[in-house]
């Protein structure tokens, strides 16, 4: 499990002050991302060497709202990594710790020209990185 930590802005909220839901989006892919780097292998290295990983799939389910200007952790982990496709699972907590939502995403790897890509072969070190990182 990584944490990102990061302030909610103002643009990213409503009239009533509380986060769009459109944004949880974005916060699990600044998480994800800061997750590629913390593994050592941030997402520009995976796209330098070919690969591309798109989200196929997301969910968020919404517990209490996250409100400007707030402070919020996002913890991700990895929760399967296989040939084809990986997946995630995002806790957003707020300043003090209360769950504020929930979510997964589901990725596949594809090839520059968008045929699917088995990493295991293409990028073993990919790979080998990313299984040990996983956590049920």
């Amino acid at each position: 499990m990584v944490e990102y930590q990061r302030r909610v802005n103002y643009y990213e909220t409503d009239k009533m002050g509380v986060v769009h839901h459109s944004n949880y989006i974005r916060y699990f892919e600044e998480a994800r991302t800061r997750f590629m780097e913390v593994a050592g292998y941030p997402y520009p290295r995976l796209e330098a060497e070919g690969v591309m990983s798109p989200v196929i799939a997301v969910a968020c389910e919404y517990k209490k709202p996250v409100r400007y200007p707030e402070d919020i952790t996002v913890e991700v982990t990895l929760t399967s990594m296989g040939k084809f496709r990986c997946a995630f699972r995002y806790q957003v907590k707020g300043p003090d710790g209360t769950l504020r939502a929930t979510g997964t995403s589901q990725h596949c790897y594809l090839a520059e020209d968008g045929s699917i890509v088995n990493i295991q072969k293409t990028n073993p070190a990919f790979f080998q990185t990313f299984l040990a990182m996983v956590e049920e």
